[in-house]
């Protein structure tokens, strides 16, 4: 994939702000899920906005039509906005709504994968690692929802932490 100058805004911002969700998950784990449940959701609703604007913009510098970016997009707009307005279901509902979230997500950048190694650089490989990081550990959490939900601030805090630093790598 091609574009037309060597920082990507956009890709830096949403990098930034997963760090910042991470850090915040890793700072105070104890806090209340409420929150995280609130401040999840509207991550949701602003990354699905993004991949809906990405593909857009994928199609303008590579002429290719990714339906994956649509439907992850989509996707994720509905999970952000289930858990914005039934946070109460959303907290009995969170570890298996991320354990799915962490899966989805990861299998669509392995499929979309291939647009990387024509860069020409070790992003190709980076992607590929962390993409099956987040497999792992989506059916970790699909598998054992009670001990997900004692330690989803910190398996959260780090897919957040390895997708924002995916994000920044991927603006330079």
């Amino acid at each position: 994939m091609e574009r037309k100058s060597g920082f990507s805004f956009p890709y830096f911002l949403v990098g930034i702000l997963f760090i910042l969700v991470s850090l915040s998950a890793f700072k105070n784990p104890e806090s209340s899920l409420l929150a995280i449940v609130y401040i999840f959701a509207l991550l949701a609703i602003f990354k699905g906005i993004f991949e809906l604007f990405v593909r857009r913009k994928l199609h303008e510098f590579t002429n290719q039509k990714s339906t994956m970016l649509i439907i992850v997009g989509i996707f994720d707009l509905l999970v952000g906005i289930f858990l914005f307005f039934n946070a109460s279901a959303g907290l009995i509902a969170l570890p298996y709504i991320f354990a799915i979230w962490f899966i989805v997500d990861s299998l669509v950048a392995l499929a979309e994968s291939s647009i990387f190694r024509t860069r020409g650089t070790g992003f190709y490989w980076f992607n590929l690692i962390i993409n099956i990081l987040g497999i792992i550990l989506g059916f970790m959490l699909l598998f054992n929802p009670i001990t997900s939900a004692l330690t989803l601030a910190f398996l959260v805090g780090f897919y957040f932490m390895m997708m924002g630093i995916s994000f920044i790598v991927y603006a330079f």
